[in-house]
């Protein structure tokens, strides 16, 4: 009877119990239920920790939820990594800021040039018999002559039998005019032969047109001018024996002339054919010529990095001299569009990223991670991290950026720092190899490799710790030693730390297979 009471006695309280925790349990429920009904969202954050926010729920660029931030949980400046200074300080510092816009970027790339004759308009006068100048009408080097005039008159023998052959023949098909077809065909083709020798010597048509209206054998041919131009060199003088071949005027036409200008190398992707020239020279200070860019040669001056840009020029006046110097410029225009540009003095340019401080508020300037494409008259085109209208930093903005870094410096130095060295010895002591900063751990495939800014392009799977989905992006790696044993489509085990916010950077990088098999061991 004592045992049956002693069960049943042990029964009711165990029932007792688990009735108790229930209902303990449904009460916390419902507390912390009406606990999270009465919480209420401020707003969405970027779950990458960039600065960007929303006041309804939604995706970033890859995919991911923003994440709700409740009342009460608002970050304050110091959690956002913001640069908080006093407004006297501001002012001390002479901040000035300036607000991004939309600009159609035009960037003006200079170079040194040199007048040059067009190549296509030059001529030479070379001989193709033997002879004597009898006569020179061109004397002196500068002087400017029309096509069809007169250069000199020379004696040839070689000419005068050419003329003769040329008359016999004539005089051969005129006496056969009542002859057979064949005879009158033969003596034509003679005639023809006699003409085209002429003409294989470079007698002007002018003279073969004489000696056929004249019908006698001239013994001084007159050698005329084949274009217009200027007489660049004279090397004809009178009395003097020519062979075949001998050189005896350069003649150019300096109505259009070649500038050649040297443009640097990064400055070619800027230039092409067809692009408008503005020139302006030495001489003439107070003029203005335009050109157009007509060819750029395919070759580099290893000496000083330049490749040669042809302008045709028009010269009506004559006023541009082979030889002379001139300076170019070339305005490009990056987009027909406008397109978000930042001042350069904004950018601070840390070598692996570049960053600007955008105005929060009075005193409070955010650093920003930014992406920059074409630079121009003083301006960058911004590809990310900023909006049109946002306020950017663009004077004392290194003083301000120095003064972020000496507080972080002396806040090393205050209380309790002594027990927070400590704290991580004892932590580096018991686990051996891990870092004090949290790190997530990800598997991926490399896509990519720079090693001139030690930066991996990483396809990687999921990464539970950080709630991302699997996606491509481009991370720095904490030692660049690491990159050469890397290759493209090589599969990794990797762990990563927050270096800023939002930004990551890789601390451990192995070969998966290793990985794997390091594991098994």
């Amino acid at each position: 009877m004592k045992l049956t009471m002693k069960l049943l006695l042990t029964v009711v309280i165990m029932a007792a119990l688990l009735f108790t925790g229930y209902w303990l349990g449904s009460v916390q429920s419902q507390n912390a239920a009406q606990t999270g009904k009465s919480r209420k969202i401020l707003y969405y954050r970027n779950p990458m920790g960039l600065p960007d926010t929303s006041p309804v729920p939604k995706k970033d660029p890859m995919g991911m939820d923003y994440l709700p931030v409740y009342d009460g949980e608002e970050e304050t400046p110091s959690d956002l990594g913001w640069v908080s200074i006093s407004p006297d300080k501001v002012q001390k510092l002479g901040v000035r800021t300036e607000a991004t816009a939309m600009r159609e970027l035009m960037r003006t790339v200079r170079a040194v040039a040199t007048v040059q004759t067009d190549e296509r308009r030059q001529f030479t006068l070379v001989t193709k018999f033997e002879g004597w100048i009898q006569r020179l009408y061109v004397n002196t080097t500068g002087q400017a002559v029309k096509k069809g005039d007169a250069l000199m008159d020379v004696y040839s023998p070689d000419l005068i039998t050419a003329q003769q052959e040329y008359l016999i023949a004539l005089k051969g098909l005129q006496s056969t005019a009542d002859g057979t077809p064949d005879v009158r065909q033969a003596m034509q083709r003679l005639v023809e032969s006699a003409l085209q020798r002429l003409r294989n010597l470079d007698i002007a048509e002018t003279e073969i047109r004489r000696l056929q209206r004249e019908g006698q054998v001239q013994q001084y041919m007159t050698l005329r001018s084949k274009a217009d131009g200027v007489v660049l060199e004279k090397m004809a003088v009178e009395g003097q024996r020519f062979m075949p071949g001998d050189t005896l005027y350069q003649i150019a036409d300096l109505s259009q002339v070649w500038l050649l200008a040297d443009v640097f190398e990064q400055d070619l992707g800027m230039i092409h054919a067809g692009q408008s020239a503005t020139v302006r020279v030495d001489a003439y200070p107070g003029n203005v010529f335009n050109g157009e860019v007509a060819f750029i040669y395919p070759s580099i001056t290893p000496e000083t990095r330049t490749a040669v840009v042809r302008i045709v020029l028009p010269n009506p006046g004559g006023l541009l001299k082979p030889a002379m110097y001139a300076r170019v410029e070339f305005a490009s225009s990056h987009s027909k569009n406008k397109v978000l540009t930042v001042p350069d003095s904004a950018v601070l340019d840390t070598g692996t990223r570049r960053v600007v401080l955008v105005e929060r508020g009075a005193g409070l300037f955010e650093p920003r991670t930014v992406k920059l494409g074409f630079h121009a008259d003083g301006y960058a085109e911004v590809l990310g991290g900023l909006r049109l209208g946002e306020a950017v930093v663009v004077k004392a903005n290194f003083l301000i950026d120095a003064e972020s870094n000496f507080k972080s410096a002396l806040s090393g130095f205050g209380h309790g720092s002594f027990e927070a060295v400590a704290h991580e010895q004892d932590t580096a002591e018991s686990h051996p190899g891990e870092s004090a900063r949290a790190t997530h751990r990800g598997e991926g495939v490399i896509r990519a490799l720079d090693f001139a800014h030690g930066v991996v392009t990483l396809a990687h799977e999921p990464i539970a710790s950080l709630n991302w989905p699997a996606m491509t992006m481009d991370f720095r790696v904490l030692e660049p030693s690491l990159l050469p044993a890397l290759k493209p489509g090589q599969r990794i085990v990797f762990e990563m730390a927050e270096e800023s916010a939002g930004e990551f950077v890789l601390v451990h990088i192995e070969a998966a297979a290793a990985h794997h098999d390091h594991s098994a061991h």
